[in-house]
């Protein structure tokens, strides 16, 4: 049987977050506070990741939770794909990151191409939002919310390596390359293929 103990922790540091934010009980924020706790052990026992690394990663914000948010740019010359390589896992992945605060979603998009592929873009419209945990991803400490963003080709060339890349290519439907499957899936990049072509597509929703 699988057991859904990520999403347990998860659910369990939400709720203990909100209750630190939101309680004035000096015994019930003793008692989120006890929870944040064993969300965090549960993380660190099932994903064998060391305590004060899930605690930066999965319990260190402060305020009510809500999912992250991760844009993605979609950029295609002459019907291929581009795509970077990521230096975290050597796979390849749609130019992006997590959103950042004061920028606009496409603002983002724009930044996070330039920085990791070279290319300056102009973005054109949103092709989808996803929710990760409905797609073939790894598990996820976060929950987090992916936006694809149809952007035209503007100028720039291929960077050599970013801080984060090693590489800036494109690819035709039929030639993907290994995936780094953290950041995207075949199926997305799928779609993101139909949906470019399609100018009358509405905005795919999860």
């Amino acid at each position: 049987m699988n057991i859904p103990w990520l999403e347990w922790a998860k659910e369990i540091q939400a709720i203990s977050q909100a209750g630190l934010t939101y309680g004035e009980n000096g015994y019930d924020l003793e008692r989120y506070e006890a929870l944040r706790k064993i969300s965090v052990e549960m993380m660190s026992y099932f994903s064998e990741t060391p305590i004060d690394k899930v605690t930066a990663l999965f319990a260190s914000e402060t305020g009510y939770q809500t999912p992250k948010v991760d844009i993605r740019a979609v950029v295609l010359r002459e019907n291929k794909l581009l795509l970077v390589k990521e230096r975290a896992d050597g796979a390849w992945a749609l130019p992006g990151g997590w959103a950042d605060i004061g920028l606009t979603p496409t603002e983002v998009a724009v930044k996070e191409t330039r920085e990791e592929s070279g290319y300056e873009v102009k973005p054109v419209r949103l092709l989808a939002v996803f929710d990760k945990k409905r797609h073939a991803h790894p598990p996820s400490a976060n929950h987090v919310y992916k936006m694809f963003i149809l952007c035209e080709l503007a100028g720039g060339e291929a960077l050599e390596a970013g801080l984060e890349t090693t590489g800036a290519q494109f690819f035709g439907e039929s030639e993907l390359p290994p995936l780094s499957v953290e950041r995207n899936t075949a199926e997305q990049l799928q779609r993101m293929f139909e949906l470019a072509r399609d100018h009358t597509a509405q905005t795919l929703l999860d």
